[in-house]
């Protein structure tokens, strides 16, 4: 029976609730001067809830105490099926110090030891270059073992082509591990879905994935760093939808004026082949059809399995069984999305 790999298994430090220095990292990390309120409320259950607005009285996140535990994770995954898993700090790594991020690390690492070779750990660093943060970074790989890094797929006003990052990315591609670009609440842009909550909370993450992909491919960044190797969450953004459309194609006759740039389709067919590859978030959710279409367009090489735990805590079994049991595809397609492409992705020791 195929095994199974959860690349996105949300981390927050266990204490975060109960460890004062820690929580005012996370709460006086966001940026209020940008509208992005953080606040801790107590439930009618009892437990505390860390809620991100923004603007104020539009939440986008909420982290339940208690919901990020190793031994949380390790039940539902048990109950799901899943066998391993990759975690990675939900959206704040957008803004959280350096100190703050090594308690995070600190804890991912003392979690992976308890798992006993079941879950993985990805480096949250501040993407800033700098010795400080790339010491960090080598920590993280050298010391603490963690598999992969992870980044927003934007950081304010600038998307992972900005030339700020360049420093950093060099790094990260020299030690030869993927980087997970998970989603933002919302895009650098989102006036226009931000009054219908399902719209902002789904579609905002979205369309900031799919800027983020476009954005990464025609910049043309990755003759730079070739070896570089993105992950993005939201099945990219609906990518696969723009991936014809997307790939600039030749006119087959001479037209009036040249509107488009067709000279640069072999550029992104290779960057989408070799440097961008998917995350199949809580993929049941997407539907069948949709599913099918994205691995028949980019290729079942270039997704892996995510349920984005715990946002929905019945996101990761419904996954594993839409994967295992709806979608009409070749046996080593399953295997592939399942186990096979995290394992090599990330050369898990499994």
């Amino acid at each position: 029976m195929t095994k199974v790999v959860d690349i996105n298994i949300h981390h927050l430090p266990e204490d975060l609730f109960s460890n004062e220095k820690i929580l005012n990292g996370f709460l006086n990390s966001a940026p209020r001067g940008f509208g992005e309120i953080a606040t801790v409320i107590e439930m009618d259950s009892g437990k505390k809830q860390l809620v991100l607005e923004k603007p104020k009285g539009y939440p986008n996140l909420n982290y339940v105490e208690g919901d990020y535990s190793a031994e949380a994770k390790l039940a539902a995954m048990d109950e799901a099926g899943v066998d391993y898993g990759i975690m990675r700090v939900p959206v704040w790594q957008e803004w959280l110090d350096l100190e703050t991020c090594k308690a995070v690390n600190d804890n991912a690492a003392e979690i992976v030891k308890r798992s006993n070779g079941r879950l993985f750990s990805t480096a949250c660093v501040p993407p800033w270059g700098g010795k400080e943060n790339i010491y960090e970074l080598e920590r993280n790989v050298g010391e603490l073992g963690a598999v992969g890094v992870q980044l927003a797929c934007h950081y304010g006003q600038l998307y992972l082509d900005d030339e700020v990052f360049r420093p950093y990315l060099k790094v990260i591609e020299k030690l030869g591990i993927p980087v997970i670009a998970h989603h933002t609440p919302l895009p650098v842009e989102y006036k226009s879905v931000l009054d219908y909550t399902n719209l902002r909370r789904e579609f905002g993450r979205i369309i900031d994935q799919g800027v983020a992909v476009g954005r990464e491919l025609f910049s043309h960044m990755f003759d730079e760093m070739p070896g570089l190797r993105f992950i993005h969450t939201m099945m990219g953004g609906n990518w696969f939808a723009n991936t014809e459309l997307l790939t600039p194609h030749a006119p087959v006759k001479k037209e009036a004026m040249q509107r488009l740039d067709a000279s640069e389709g072999d550029k992104i067919k290779r960057y989408l082949d070799q440097n961008i590859f998917f995350d199949m978030t809580h993929p049941h959710s997407w539907g069948k059809t949709q599913v099918e279409a994205a691995l028949q367009v980019n290729g079942a090489d270039h997704y892996m399995f995510g349920s984005s735990f715990p946002v929905f805590y019945s996101w990761m079994s419904q996954g594993v069984e839409f994967v295992k049991n709806e979608l009409e595809i070749s046996e080593a397609d399953r295997e592939a999305v399942l186990y096979g492409n995290a394992k090599r992705m990330f050369n898990l020791p499994i």
